[in-house]
């Protein structure tokens, strides 16, 4: 039923967040329900005013989705092998435009991905360029990597604007959608991804993307080209090596 009100045009929906309400909240109380929910699958929902929807079919499910922090250093960075920021670029600015997907995400020596942050959102180009630029300046990343299918060369020239030394990696859906989340979600099944606090947008739309039934999830888009760079990539790429062969040896 709460699903069907949501989904009308006729409904407007007004949400708070326990944090949003901590002044009118005994301290006991806020530390007891925190420690208790905070990091957690029901968390999204009990914390952060999150309704816990899965569509059958979605890739994700609710229980797929591990909460973990990587280690940090003394200044609180967090310990990782890679950082990267992904972009999946809207390619209008207007309150019907489709939001402009911003992951960051690192790989750990453990061979695990750590989702850090999602900066998403309905942005004016020059304002995803600033958020992207001062993310990798924050996370102090490795680079950010762009599907360029919608924008080409437009977001290279963006980014470098605010930032000419920004290491920039362009990337190019030639499948599906769905067909390059299943590996990621694959991932997820192995505990191999984890998220650092819940996403509560990102989590939504992982759990209730349908290719066809659904509108573009930009979000989800921008966290399979990051975990997609930092580990996919990294694990199909070939070894070469190097043979000589000297004919006047027996070999």
């Amino acid at each position: 039923m709460i699903e069907k009100l949501l989904a009308r045009s006729d409904v407007a929906v007004t949400k708070g967040t326990t944090f949003e309400n901590q002044p009118n909240l005994a301290p006991a109380f806020l530390d007891q329900i925190v420690k208790q929910f905070d990091g957690t699958r029901l968390g999204v929902q009990e914390l952060y005013a999150e309704l816990l929807t899965e569509r059958p079919g979605a890739l994700w499910r609710r229980d797929l989705i591990r909460y973990q922090e990587p280690s940090y250093d003394e200044e609180g960075r967090p310990i990782l092998t890679r950082i990267v920021i992904a972009i999946d670029p809207a390619t209008t600015h207007h309150e019907d435009s489709d939001e402009t997907g911003i992951v960051v995400a690192g790989l750990g020596s453990d061979a695990c991905v750590y989702v850090l942050d999602d900066l998403s959102g309905r942005f004016s180009p020059g304002d995803w360029g600033q958020r992207v630029c001062d993310a990798y300046e924050r996370f102090k990343a490795d680079r950010v990597v762009a599907e360029t299918n919608k924008g080409g060369d437009l977001v290279e020239r963006l980014l470098r604007s605010i930032d000419p030394t920004i290491p920039y990696k362009a990337v190019r859906a030639t499948r599906g959608k769905f067909t390059r989340a299943e590996p990621v979600a694959a991932l997820y099944e192995q505990g191999r991804v984890f998220h650092a606090r819940p996403f509560p947008l990102l989590e939504s739309q992982m759990c209730s993307y349908l290719p066809g039934a659904s509108k573009s999830p930009d979000r989800l888009d921008a966290l399979v080209w990051a975990v997609t760079d930092l580990l996919l990539e990294s694990e199909t790429q070939p070894i070469f090596k190097i043979w000589t062969f000297d004919p006047y040896r027996d070999v």
